[in-house]
């Protein structure tokens, strides 16, 4: 075998493989193209998927016909003018895109500049390079790719149908729309059939952000979205992310983006859990969309082909910004829910025969002749279910309370009237501990409560089903499941002692030692400090091994050996010791929910009224702890139009 240089055009066919996988992935590189060139409006046509023809019009500066011939040389780029490749302005700049896309199809450019008499187009088929032709073109440029792969057919194996492939061509649009919302995208497919439109939107770039963000994940998202706004150390994050109760079992409605650059990293993945956490089920995933700005030199884009993957110089502290700028608009949320809770309740309400009720539930029929289906919001939260139906409204002593060991700890915490806002009298009482059964001081005076009426909740008007207030609002009604939102409540103030006086620990009797591999080992020892403050007490014991020596008290008798082997697999998945948290958190979630109001205990006016205020001073009690709403809230029109009256 002798060392030879390999052929220009095989060169460019391996730098193919690498930076065109798809249709999808030429599509992303010409886009970005379009954008480095100062575009406002991106036109792109597809047919067969991509496949046979693949178009990208712009309005960009356009090329002059030597930039046009140059373009096609491999590394040839106008996006590196200091070649500094630490200091990356572009969202190209290999100057690969062109060269490799030409070497694995018949491809064309056309492109004008402004002030030029006429446009100036080039042939690139297989790699082999025509000389620049004048043709009649607007001011922008036009890259039309026929018969992509044609040079290299066992490509084309590999390819899906044509719908998928037009499926990842449109994720991959939607994307970059987000990341440039003063720029207007169109998409069609065969016959011209148009796929999306997104025209440019204006006003600040909040407002235009928002509009655009809504025009892709849904009018919902753009209808609960909190608006993110934090900066540390130079590094500005902005974005939205949506209230808790709007919710996905999937990750795929979240998106991050790097000076523009819509890139994946699991380091988002494992920030969202830990800054939602305290308010959805493991199996739920919250909606959002963040934009990082931040100096090019504390971040490389150079770490995947596609371009698709960064590097922080400081991960840590990114995740940070991300988890307390997230927190930080939770908790200003308050108690808001998403405004789809109402929106189901309103679909689920429907005529019999008039098609199925919504997913959520299976309906029941009323028992008055008009024929209403109610559609029932059921959450998937075994373990809740469970505690309602073992525990519901039994105790050893009748009253409602007394639950042995665990349960008595989040019975304490319930009972601590008068904070943050308190209960009021007879009622911090009652909630604390448990209600008898409701004697007359229960009949509600409609006159007594107007008062109330003017807040966000409501006067509690009455209780059905030993379960659900109903109040009263200005223009509605707000419907509240009173365990859910007592559980949220003591919750809170569950965490709040706990930041307040620390986690207890205990120490063991006889300190454990666990082997691991010397690389888990020296990343559960490097967060040492951070598992202190947690309440575990950990030590190097030499090589690969970690010794135990306290552990905190809340979470009882636990498997030292396997909870540290969990940590070492998360910090190594994720970057970050979330699981002695989460577990913490899920000790206090059972306590709180053990130390809650119970359904089927009834409540007077005044009971029902002070849970209703307390709901409005304790944060994020529009969800309790499974991720559930706490309330729903209908508004007099919808019930107007449910009655035929608008």
């Amino acid at each position: 075998m002798t060392l030879r240089v390999l052929p220009q055009n095989l060169i460019n066919q391996i730098a193919a493989g690498e930076v065109v996988e798809r249709p999808a992935a030429a599509l992303k590189e010409l886009v970005e193209n379009a954008l480095d060139a100062g575009a406002t409006k991106v036109d792109v046509n597809l047919r067969d998927g991509g496949r046979t023809l693949l178009s990208i019009t712009d309005d960009g500066k356009g090329m002059t016909p030597e930039e046009l011939a140059l373009s096609v040389e491999r590394h040839a780029t106008s996006k590196l003018p200091d070649d500094d490749l630490f200091n990356i302005g572009f969202m190209g700049f290999r100057g690969e895109a062109l060269p490799s896309i030409g070497s694995v199809s018949r491809m064309r450019l056309t492109s004008r500049v402004r002030g030029a008499d006429s446009a100036w187009t080039l042939l690139i088929e297989g790699g082999a390079k025509g000389a620049p032709e004048p043709a009649a073109h607007p001011y922008g440029t036009r890259v039309e790719v026929r018969d992509l792969f044609y040079a290299t057919p066992a490509r084309l194996k590999f390819l899906k149908t044509a719908r998928t492939e037009q499926m990842y061509a449109r994720e991959i649009m939607d994307r970059l729309a987000m990341a440039r919302p003063d720029v207007g995208f169109t998409l069609s497919g065969d016959n011209n059939k148009s796929i999306l439109n997104y025209p440019a939107c204006e006003g600040d770039l909040f407002d235009a952000r928002l509009k655009r963000l809504g025009a892709v994940m849904g009018r919902d998202f753009q209808e609960n979205a909190l608006q993110i706004n934090a900066e540390r150390e130079g590094i500005k994050l902005t974005g939205y992310a949506g209230v808790p109760t709007l919710n996905r079992g999937n990750a795929q409605m979240q998106f991050l983006f790097v000076n523009g650059r819509p890139v994946k990293d699991r380091l988002l993945q494992g920030a969202v859990r830990g800054a939602y956490q305290d308010f959805l089920a493991r199996d739920r995933h919250p909606l959002l969309a963040l934009f990082f700005e931040l100096s090019p030199r504390d971040v490389d884009v150079n770490v995947h082909p596609g371009k698709t993957e960064v590097r922080f110089r400081d991960p840590g502290m990114v995740r940070g910004l991300i988890v307390g700028a997230l927190k930080h608009a939770l908790a200003g949320a308050g108690h808001r829910a998403s405004t789809t809770v109402a929106d189901m309740a309103l679909g689920a309400a429907r005529r019999e025969g008039e098609g199925p009720s919504l997913p959520y539930g299976g309906g029941v029929r009323s028992s008055g002749g008009g024929g209403f289906n109610i559609g029932q919001y059921q959450a998937n939260t075994p373990s809740h279910a469970a505690i309602e139906r073992n525990y519901g409204a039994q105790s050893p002593t009748g009253d409602g309370g007394g639950y042995g060991g665990l349960f008595d700890r989040g019975r304490d915490f319930a009972g601590t009237p008068d904070r943050d806002g308190g209960f009021a009298g007879a009622a911090a009482a009652a909630l604390a501990g448990g209600y008898g059964a409701a004697g007359p001081s229960a009949r509600i005076d409609m006159t007594d409560d107007a008062k109330f009426v003017d807040h966000p909740l409501g006067a509690a008007r009455g209780q059905v089903h030993a379960n659900y207030i109903i109040a009263q609002t200005r223009d509605g009604l707000v419907i509240v499941d009173q365990h859910a939102a007592h559980e949220r409540i003591v919750y809170e103030r569950m965490k709040a002692d706990l930041a307040e006086s620390g986690v207890k620990r205990q120490g063991l009797l006889l300190p454990e030692v666990v082997e691991l591999d010397e690389a888990s080992a020296d990343r559960i020892a490097d967060r040492a400090g951070e598992f202190a403050e947690l309440g575990l007490v950990i030590e190097p014991f030499g090589p690969g091994a970690i010794v135990v020596r306290e552990v905190p008290v809340m979470l009882g008798k636990v498997d030292v050996a396997a909870l540290v082997r969990d940590m070492a697999d998360e910090i190594a998945e994720l970057g970050q010791g979330m699981l002695l948290k989460d577990r913490l958190m899920y000790v206090c979630a059972t306590m709180a929910c053990h130390g809650s109001v119970r359904s089927g205990r009834k409540l007077n006016a005044d009971e029902m009224n002070a849970l209703l205020r307390q709901m409005e001073a304790t944060p994020h009690s529009g969800q309790c702890n499974h991720g559930r709403p706490t309330y729903v809230e209908l508004k007099l029109h919808d019930i107007e139009k449910m009655f035929g009256r608008r």
